[in-house]
C-alpha cells in the first residue's frame, strides 16, 4: 500500500466505541492521506447483545455473526472495530484488508492466526480502560465499606434514618485496611497507587510481575496468593482469565480470609466463585463485597446473593468511561499511521 494509493478505511463501531471517535482520531493521525471512510453502528449495548462464547467459532465476545459483515470488509484497507467477529473466512471477502484495529484490551474477536496467514496485522489498545476501571474499583470499595448506594436508598425511601451512624453499621477507612490486589497489570497497578494515597497497606500478588522502585517506596509488598488471602481486609481481583485463573478464588480462598474482610471483583466473574462468596457473605464471615462482574452474566433475577444487604452490585460497567474511548481510538490510530509508514506498531496483537 503506497503513500499514493487511494486509503479505504471501514469502521464498525457501537453504542459505547462511537464510530466518530475513530473517525476523529484518524483523520488527526493520518493528516493529508487521502482517505475515504465508511462508518457502522452496531446496537450495543442497549439493543443488541453479545456472544460470549461460541463452540463454532475460534473466538469470543462479538455482535452478530462474520457473514453480517462480509459485505462491508469487501472494499476496505482499515478495519477498525470494537466487537465485529472477523474469522477466517472473513478474510476470503476481504481481499484489500491490510490491517485491523480492535479498539479492546484483548482482541479475541478476531482469529489472528488467519489475519497473519493472509498478510493483515492486527493492533490493539492494551490498558485503554485501566484508570476506568482502578478509579471505579476504589470507588465500589468506599461505597460498600461506607453505606454511600445504601444510604442513598436511604433518603430517596424518604426515611432518613440514622441507622448508619450506629457504631453496629459504620464501616472502616481505607487507611485503617491492608488490601490485597490479585493480578498486578495495569490496572492491579492503577488501583495501588490510588489506594496508597488513602494511606492504606498493599500487598500483592502475581507471579509474572516484580516490583518496581516506585512500588516500593510506596511500601507495596509482594507476597504469595495465600499469604494474601489470609492477611488482607480486602482482596480486590484483577487477573486475566486464563485456565490458570479461572477459578482461583474458590470455597477453599474464601474460608481462608480473615473474618470482616471484603472482596472486590471488577475483573472477570470466572475467577470467583459465587456460590462460596454467598455462604460468606450470608454467614457474616465477610463484611461484604463489591461485585461488577458476575458468573453468570447477567445473574438471575432471582439469584440469592443479589438479595444480600451487604453487597453493592454494578452492572459491569468498570471500564466504561468517555476517555477510555478517546484512549483506545489515539491509540489504534496512531498504530495504523505507524503501519501505513512502514514501521513497527506500539501494540501489535498478541
Amino acid at each position: 500500500m503506497t503513500e499514493s494509493a487511494p486509503l479505504r478505511v471501514g469502521i464498525i463501531g457501537d453504542g459505547f466505541m462511537n464510530p466518530g471517535f475513530f473517525r476523529k482520531a484518524l483523520e488527526e493521525k493520518l493528516g493529508d492521506r487521502g482517505a475515504t471512510y465508511k462508518e457502522m453502528e452496531l446496537g450495543w449495548p442497549l439493543s443488541v447483545k453479545s456472544t460470549k462464547k461460541d463452540p463454532n467459532l475460534t473466538i469470543g465476545e462479538f455482535v452478530g455473526r462474520p457473514e453480517d459483515y462480509f459485505e462491508f470488509l469487501s472494499d476496505i484497507d482499515v478495519l477498525v472495530t470494537h466487537l465485529a467477529p472477523i474469522t477466517a473466512d472473513s478474510f476470503i471477502h476481504a481481499p484489500r484488508l491490510k490491517i485491523i484495529g480492535v479498539s479492546r484490551g484483548g482482541p479475541i474477536n478476531i482469529d489472528c492466526v488467519a489475519a497473519a496467514k493472509h498478510g493483515v496485522a492486527v493492533v490493539n489498545a492494551p490498558g485503554r480502560n485501566a484508570s476506568a476501571v482502578a478509579e471505579f474499583t476504589i470507588a465500589s470499595l468506599l461505597a460498600e465499606t461506607r453505606n454511600l448506594v445504601r444510604g442513598h436508598l436511604n433518603v430517596i425511601g424518604g426515611e432518613f434514618k440514622r441507622e448508619f451512624y450506629h457504631i453496629d453499621h459504620v464501616g472502616p477507612e481505607l487507611c485503617e485496611l491492608t488490601i490485597g490486589i490479585v493480578g498486578y497489570g495495569d490496572i492491579g497497578m492503577r488501583v495501588a497507587r490510588l489506594a496508597a494515597a488513602f494511606g492504606a497497606r498493599i500487598i500483592v500478588s502475581d507471579p509474572f510481575k516484580q516490583l518496581t522502585d516506585e512500588d516500593r517506596a510506596l511500601g507495596i509488598e509482594k507476597v504469595e496468593l495465600d499469604d494474601l488471602i489470609s492477611t488482607a481486609d480486602v482482596v480486590t481481583l484483577h487477573p486475566r482469565v486464563t485456565p490458570q485463573t479461572r477459578g482461583m478464588i474458590g470455597r477453599a480462598q474464601i474460608e481462608r480470609m480473615k473474618k470482616g474482610a471484603y472482596i472486590v471483583n471488577t475483573t472477570r466473574g470466572e475467577v470467583l466463585d459465587y456460590e462460596a462468596l454467598y455462604d460468606a457473605l450470608k454467614s457474616g464471615h465477610l463484611s461484604g463485597a463489591a461485585l461488577d462482574t458476575f458468573n453468570p452474566e447477567p445473574p438471575p433475577a432471582d439469584w440469592p446473593l443479589l438479595k444480600l444487604p451487604n453487597v453493592t452490585l454494578s452492572p459491569h460497567i468498570a471500564g466504561a468511561s468517555r476517555y477510555s474511548v478517546t484512549k483506545a481510538a489515539a491509540m489504534i490510530a496512531e498504530d495504523v499511521r505507524r503501519l501505513l509508514q512502514g514501521h513497527e506498531p506500539l501494540f501489535p496483537a498478541r
